[in-house]
């Protein structure tokens, strides 16, 4: 039978986009989902997130429910969780874009605004870059992918910062530990990059 993934589905999310890769990196059930139920039950669980960070905190603590369930399935269950642009912000301690809101406490650190050392260089980081992995993590190799963002992940532990991209210093490209990774670039909008990215997380086994 099929592995089943949710993509959870709290109004903040490039959901058609994230849905369309993952079938295309050999996903053969993907469910779109609000329902915590299907999530609790789910064999992999991606979240998305486009926006600002307060907004997606509470769209998501808007779902009745939901977070109870993703802490449920994925740090009681350990089940598979992938984290992109903003569903990996989230993951933090913190968040600081228009003030300092709670993260769901996943991984330690902070989400802070972009302050490249080139004034050159502008906020937001948008196109394509470097993912250096500085881990040695089975999903993570060298590649370029897709970043829109103008807020970074400051981890409070080196060892939960998997990757980093060049924009002006090193700023956090992925994190993650145990059965948690997160992605501050699109693996849906990096082409053959964040496919086999996306193929990687279906048949990972942390």
């Amino acid at each position: 039978m099929a592995e089943r993934i949710a993509l959870v589905d709290y109004g903040a999310g490039n959901l058609r986009s994230v849905h369309n890769a993952l079938v295309a990196a050999g996903a053969a059930d993907v469910a779109v989902t609000a329902d915590p139920a299907v999530v609790r039950a789910a064999d992999r669980i991606v979240l998305p997130g486009v926006g600002a960070f307060a907004a997606c905190k509470a769209a998501l603590d808007a779902v009745p429910g939901m977070v109870e369930a993703m802490e449920q399935a994925v740090l009681q269950g350990g089940r598979p969780f992938l984290g992109i642009c903003v569903g990996m912000q989230l993951m933090a301690d913190a968040g600081e874009e228009h003030g300092r809101f709670p993260g769901l406490g996943w991984i330690g650190g902070t989400v802070r605004l972009l302050e490249p050392a080139d004034p050159a260089l502008k906020v937001p980081h948008m196109g394509w870059n470097d993912v250096i992995a500085d881990a040695g993590h089975p999903l993570l190799v060298p590649g370029e992918a897709y970043f829109l963002h103008s807020y970074a992940f400051e981890v409070t532990d080196p060892a939960t910062r998997l990757a980093v991209t060049d924009h002006g210093g090193p700023v956090t490209a992925a994190i993650g530990r145990d059965n948690l990774l997160g992605v501050q670039f699109h693996p849906e909008k990096s082409q053959a990059y964040g496919l086999a990215l996306l193929a990687r997380f279906l048949d990972w086994k942390p």
